[in-house]
């Protein structure tokens, strides 16, 4: 299978390590060589029909900040024209104003019959729609499981291992950093500015950490479930939003006194798509502290599955992405 990466920040380059370290056995087992005959980020791009080795792309971009020795010239429609691949993983940041580049990236691959695997939550929460449909229409598939909960697999267990199930609904954690706030307010008592601070500090929230905290990120994950599972036809502006900014100290405090924390919680079915903060019974799965992404799927025969995990990072996410392209060549191998 030859590949291109589209985005080479930090989860582009976990994907290449993982297929330097696991490309020989994935191939053993399939029966089908993985190379990287593409990938270019927003500087430089870097092809070869004949395959390019992982750990030079690696180097490359540590040492010189780009992933290829050409300029790339913002121009994906050359770059993805003018060579021969089967699919794109498109792991370019996530946009959610109009969902760019990436929605371009993976429009042009899925019109020329290219399968697409992403991470990228921004055109799906908003186009999720005219993706999937390009998708089918072209005979490609669209793979996403990056996009929602990280190394946490709820997508393909949804759609593919529950498939016999009729899933009723889907509640959960959907955003590490939020849970690590709220948790470390209720544990240590600290004011929702302090609480903040320390995750910038510690690198889980980001210097503008608006996209966490007011659950724009959440939203986006509600919104890629609602359409992928429920069959609804939503985008990120339908969800339903309230964020953790106006959580204060006492209010956690009072839920302690009522054995409760305060969680960012999100709810998916065919009558609910809302993200934010609940009480949650101490106990309960869904009051777990720290950084991990916590999700129950509610289905009509197995009951209530519960799936947990960590929700971002370059190896988990890398991980995710890797779930898909063993799908994919399953699929060939039929």
């Amino acid at each position: 299978m030859d590949i291109v990466i589209a985005g080479f920040g930090v989860v582009g380059q976990g994907v290449a390590e993982v297929i330097q370290q696991k490309g020989r056995a994935l191939s053993e087992v399939f029966g089908e060589e993985i190379r990287i005959v593409g990938a270019f980020d927003s500087k430089s791009c870097e092809v070869s029909q004949d395959g390019l080795d992982p750990g030079a792309l690696l180097k490359r971009k540590s040492m010189d900040g780009r992933v290829g020795k050409k300029d790339s010239d913002g121009d994906p429609w050359r770059i993805l024209g003018g060579i021969d691949y089967d699919t794109l993983i498109e792991v370019t940041p996530t946009n959610i104003v109009d969902g760019e580049p990436g929605f371009t990236n993976m429009m042009i691959a899925l019109n020329a019959g290219k399968n697409v695997i992403t991470s990228n939550k921004g055109p799906l929460a908003l186009k999720f729609k005219d993706l999937s449909r390009t998708a089918e229409a072209h005979d490609a598939r669209l793979r996403f499981e990056a996009t929602v909960g990280g190394a946490t697999p709820i997508i393909n267990l949804s759609r593919e291992l529950l498939r016999g199930e009729r899933i009723l609904s889907i509640r959960g954690i959907l955003n590490g950093t939020c849970n690590f706030i709220l948790n470390r307010m209720k544990e240590e008592g600290l004011p929702f500015a302090q609480a903040l601070r320390e995750a910038q500090d510690m690198g889980i929230a980001e210097r503008d950490p608006s996209y966490d905290i007011d659950g724009v990120d959440s939203a986006c994950k509600a919104a890629i479930l609602a359409n992928a599972i429920f069959g609804l036809e939503r985008t990120y502006s339908d969800v339903k939003r309230t964020g953790i900014r106006s959580v204060t100290e006492e209010a956690v405090s009072l839920a302690a006194e009522e054995k409760k924390v305060i969680r960012l919680i999100g709810e998916i079915s065919g009558k609910r798509l809302e993200v934010a903060p609940r009480l949650v019974p101490i106990g309960h799965p869904l009051s777990i502290g720290g950084t991990r992404n916590i999700v129950q799927i509610h289905t009509d025969l197995a009951g209530e599955i519960t799936v947990a995990g960590r929700g971002a990072g370059k190896f988990e996410t890398a991980s995710a992405i890797l779930s898909d392209l063993v799908a994919l060549l399953k699929e060939n191998q039929k």
